[in-house]
């Protein structure tokens, strides 16, 4: 079982090396950011650096808080289960293999292992069966399965079958939910290329690198307009007022003003 852990976090540091060097994801971001520097309108220092960072970590990272907006509360509510599901679902099983392979009792893992799994599957199933865009938005059945679909299918079938494996141990049947269970890891594990797995590491550098953008004033390459109450911003685009308003506390609610239900 040890190897088999080792095995499968080889595969993954694999698979994201390979899922940047095939999307030239970390390519991108290494030219982008060095553009950035040179358009920089402003000077970052190190302590506003650190304090972007703290608040990628505690927003974008800990929190999903790129779901915040109106219309997206119940798909942030299930990436929030999914993903701190799937952190204690893996180290508790990290521990107990490592930890505690030849002991009977293992204190409260064994606990954090069945709760992981437990949240990862209500999360997961949450999304699967209410939440994806081609479900909710399309119209097309819950069980029709596309190569997109790799990542979250693996993953709640490790959850589940891992799930029925503990309930029904000491039984062939039990064998059976084993077999499957690991299965499914392997599945999700090793094919990282074909999945949304890698995005998990590039996701964090990449909001952590659009507030940088954001505070220096290099803001990609797009003009910098400032707040909208701005009387000079509204001199020189009429149609802020006209059709926001004198006061306008955003750019309106857009595509999340009603749910996309118009099949």
């Amino acid at each position: 079982m040890q190897i088999y852990v080792v095995v499968m976090i080889l595969l993954v540091i694999g698979g994201t090396i390979l899922d940047m060097a095939h999307k030239k994801s970390a390519k991108y971001f290494f030219e982008n950011a060095k553009k950035a520097e040179k358009n920089a309108r402003r000077s970052v220092s190190s302590g506003q650096k650190f304090g972007l960072a703290v608040q990628t970590i505690a927003g974008e990272v800990l929190t999903s808080s790129e779901f915040a907006h109106k219309g997206e509360e119940q798909r942030r509510i299930s990436h929030l289960f999914t993903m701190y599901g799937f952190i204690i679902f893996v180290v508790s099983t990290a521990v107990l293999i490592f930890g505690y392979a030849a002991e009977a009792s293992a204190g409260i893992w064994p606990l954090l292992w069945h709760l992981g799994a437990l949240s990862l599957a209500f999360g997961g199933y949450w999304f699967w069966f209410f939440i994806r865009v081609d479900v909710s938005a399309e119209g097309n059945p819950w069980y029709r399965v596309v190569r997109a679909d790799l990542f979250i299918v693996s993953l709640l079938a490790m959850a589940t079958f891992g799930l029925l494996w503990s309930i029904a141990q000491g039984t062939a049947i039990g064998w059976l939910f084993f077999a499957l269970f690991v299965a499914a890891s392997t599945t999700l594990f090793s094919t990282v290329l074909w999945s949304k797995f890698a995005h998990m590491f590039f996701k964090p550098a990449a909001a952590y690198q659009k507030k940088v953008v954001m505070a220096d004033g290099s803001q990609e390459n797009l003009p910098d307009l400032g707040e909208l109450t701005d009387p000079t911003l509204q001199a020189r685009y009429p149609d802020i007022p006209e059709y926001m308003g004198t006061n306008p506390p955003s750019m309106g609610s857009g595509i999340t003003r009603e749910p996309p239900r118009h099949y």
